[in-house]
């Protein structure tokens, strides 16, 4: 799970660094149809996403 929370947090952040630059990575040119405001919601999702599995999966099990 580390490893596509990595990857999805990675594709949220430069979509939206992309943004800026007026440019659009093409697996993300779905989200425009939407409109704007979905968009940024997506790609923010994306981040959150990602991160949270990331950090779940960069935890160990325990046994007591």
């Amino acid at each position: 799970m580390k490893k596509i929370g990595s990857y999805m947090a990675i594709v949220g952040i430069a979509a939206i660094v992309m943004n800026f630059m007026n440019l659009v990575p093409r697996i993300l040119m779905w989200i425009y149809a939407w409109g704007e405001t979905t968009a940024w919601i997506i790609k923010i999702g994306l981040v959150v996403v990602g991160a949270v599995l990331y950090f779940m999966g960069n935890k160990e099990k325990t046994e007591v």
